[in-house]
């Protein structure tokens, strides 16, 4: 059988992104998956086909508990970043005259400027007992005494939120701008209210931008070590915590390894869920 000049050339061009995917993907994944496998026998790796890890995951409440809490954080999270975002968002595409629109989205960008880290002690300082948040509230009478709100799961949540609501408001107001007024407007002439509109046709039309970017948010932050590391602390430990712990303090590669398929496996669950409105299922 004859190859065609035509599938050579398209083959050719697609062998660099094959390759390094196959590389920087597909191999890495491979060992990885063989190495939740493993079990560790002191300073000895073993390798076979071996659900000691996976079962550990089950058995040992501090690993469980992680996966609850990263899970939860992460739902937490991206809720409250779709619900913040959306507005924000309307307030962009449909309150700001275009001619300040760039400037409005420049704005809404700027936290993306700072280093994440950077971001991150930022809030530290905010909400630490003597930061900006109890000084106000002390001021106004609100409370007694300073409250703790640093190395808690608020402010884990609070980083988070501060730095996906912006990624979300770029994701909707990128589908928003995309709506046509002449929806909105024959829905009106149909005697629909303002919340009708938005409700069966405003909503549903830019349902894909929402999710895609609350799909981002999930994958972003349900990996994320920085910040639970520097606002959270170690009262409540998420999956990369517990991972980085079995690495640097224990060299326990296998129960990180199944740690971080696991992580996957939540991954790929958010995503077939999310699969209908990323149109990603049809390709």
């Amino acid at each position: 059988m004859t190859v065609s000049r035509d599938t050579l050339r398209g083959w050719g061009f697609a062998a660099p992104a094959l390759l390094w995917t196959l590389a920087f993907f597909v191999v890495p994944f491979a060992v990885m998956a063989a190495m939740s496998l493993a079990t560790l026998e002191g300073r000895t790796l073993i390798w076979g086909l071996h659900f000691d890890n996976y079962r550990a995951l089950a058995e040992k409440a501090y690993l469980w508990r992680a996966v609850l809490v990263s899970v939860e954080i992460t739902l937490t999270v991206t809720l409250l970043s779709v619900c913040l975002a959306y507005p924000l968002a309307w307030i962009i595409a449909f309150r700001v005259p275009q001619r300040f629109q760039r400037l409005a989205l420049l704005l809404a960008i700027l936290p993306f400027w700072t280093s994440y880290v950077v971001r991150s002690y930022a809030w530290l300082l905010v909400l630490a007992r003597e930061g900006v948040v109890n000084k106000a509230l002390l001021t106004l009478g609100l409370i007694a005494e300073p409250i703790t709100l640093a190395n808690t799961r608020f402010a884990t949540v609070t980083g988070f939120v501060h730095f996906f609501t912006m990624l979300l408001t770029l994701t909707i107001f990128a589908n928003l701008i995309q709506l046509s007024p002449n929806y909105r407007r024959a829905a009106m002439d149909l005697g629909a209210s303002a919340f009708q509109t938005f409700r069966h046709v405003v909503l549903p039309l830019t349902l894909p931008g929402i999710v895609t970017g609350a799909f981002l948010t999930f994958v972003l932050c349900i990996g994320d070590y920085i910040t639970p590391q520097i606002l959270g602390g170690n009262t409540e430990l998420t999956v990369p915590q517990v991972i980085m712990v079995q690495l640097g303090r224990r060299a326990d590669f296998p129960l990180a390894a199944a740690l971080a398929i696991v992580l996957m496996g939540i991954v790929t669950l958010a995503y077939l869920a999310c699969a209908r409105w990323l149109r990603l299922d049809r390709i």
